[in-house]
């Protein structure tokens, strides 16, 4: 187990260049299963939930070599459903994105439960509804087991607009026969990503970036190569690590066509930046001030999906209001343990009101103080580590392999732009 040691109130300053895209790397890499040919993917993230997905995919016979750091070649010549280690498959919750490309390709798969961040029930029936759907037969015995005898397109209506689900449907449907009508369904850049990456081994996806996707099933694909998209979450972590302690960054390929709506949000928080072409500048001159409604009213920030607010940046949010003049109502139906690292920033000195499992209100500016903390998830994980940097003394972050499932050197990063930042291994 290794922990950050952090001393706050260290204004940043310089470039940092974002990993490539968790969320896209991992159903890419699954999506890779549906060739026997090798695929070349570029800018892949070093992290530990892209490092799990690599042993459960070598576990299935997939070989893959790394050429650079980040660049690996791929080849799913001769895979096999063999038995997955159930611990491995707990711990992520992109285990469940199997389902799809080895139902398609070898009609079977035995999946132990996924595991992942708990931040509340995350169902997996989306999945399996989509999957029926294409004629795949799916049974739970504490295992989920998938079998099919070919795939055929379908007219699918998603029950909500699941990622996971919306990914595991396309890369079983692109070479299922005839064809596909995928309604409802998730559109985040990675899925986006996604796409373009089937369609450059020669998938037939059209509509993509909508909630209706029309898939015309291929006999086969064939070998490839793609570079993954900038991470837009780490993007706007470093947003906000600039922001809390009145610092001013570049931050380098940040993927500025993906943060419009991000953008709008952190407007009304009082936070702006310049778009340089691919590149955005945080200045040190933040407003810091909640935006009120009409007539003066508390505003509601509120998660929603694509392209409106993600729920994987509340947390980050929630952090830079605590620095922001005026209230703030934060919103996330979505998950129902999403808050609940709220108490680690009151103990920091924070004015939180927990409302419910889904709804905070925040009071800010408030003066943070050093604390020793626990990080319960990824996107928390960075949210507690961004209000120790904004913090008076020395702050402890235990756990901090939840935050390395998700951001790559994030200690290493923040060191390189001023910020005092020290890992050990807990005694």
């Amino acid at each position: 187990m290794e922990k950050f040691i952090i001393e706050g109130s260290q204004p940043l300053s310089g470039e940092v260049t974002p990993a490539g895209n968790k969320n896209a790397a991992l159903p890419l890499l699954s999506a890779c299963m549906l060739t026997d040919e090798p695929i070349i993917l570029k800018n892949v993230p070093d992290i530990l939930d892209v490092n799990a997905m690599r042993s459960l995919l070598e576990s299935l016979g997939v070989s893959i070599q790394n050429l650079d750091q980040h660049t690996w070649q791929i080849q799913a010549k001769e895979i096999r459903p063999a038995d997955l280690d159930p611990d491995m498959c707990r711990r992520i919750r992109a285990s469940i994105l199997l389902a799809g490309p080895m139902t398609a390709r070898m009609g079977e798969l035995q999946l132990p439960p996924p595991g992942g961040d708990v931040i509340g029930r995350r169902r997996v029936d989306t999945h399996i509804l989509a999957l029926e759907k294409l004629g795949a037969q799916v049974h739970y015995d504490r295992s989920f087991i998938f079998k099919a005898n070919g795939l055929k397109g379908a007219d699918i209506l998603l029950d909500e607009a699941s990622v996971t689900a919306t990914e595991n449907a396309i890369t079983a449907a692109v070479t299922a026969k005839g064809t596909t009508t995928l309604r409802n369904c998730a559109s985040e850049p990675h899925i986006q990503e996604l796409c373009h990456f089937l369609n450059g081994l020669g998938a037939k996806i059209e509509n993509i970036g909508s909630n209706t996707l029309h898939i015309t099933g291929v006999d086969r694909l064939h070998g490839g190569e793609f570079t993954i998209g900038p991470d837009y979450l780490e993007v706007v972590s470093f947003v906000g690590a600039a922001v809390v302690t009145r610092g001013q960054i570049r931050i380098r390929n940040a993927g500025v066509r993906y943060l419009d709506m991000i953008r709008l949000v952190m407007k009304r928080l009082g936070v702006h930046w310049i778009e340089e072409g691919e590149d955005i500048l945080i200045p040190s001159d933040q407003k810091l001030e909640v935006e009120p409604d009409l007539g003066g009213a508390i505003p509601e920030i509120s998660v929603m999906p694509w392209p409106a607010f993600p729920t994987d940046l509340m947390s980050i949010a929630i952090v830079i209001a605590t620095q922001s003049k005026g209230s703030v109502l934060f919103h996330d139906w979505m998950y129902p343990s999403r808050m609940f690292f709220t108490d680690k920033l009151v103990g920091m000195g924070a004015h939180i009101v927990l409302c419910d499992p889904h709804r905070c209100i925040v009071q800010g500016p408030s003066r943070l103080y050093g604390e020793k903390m626990e990080s319960p998830d990824i996107r928390a994980g960075m949210a507690l580590l961004l209000a120790a940097l904004s913090a008076e003394g020395k702050s402890i972050i235990r756990n901090v392999g939840q935050i390395d499932r998700g951001y790559e050197k994030v200690d290493q990063k923040l060191a390189a732009l001023g910020a005092k930042i020290e890992r050990l291994t807990q005694a």
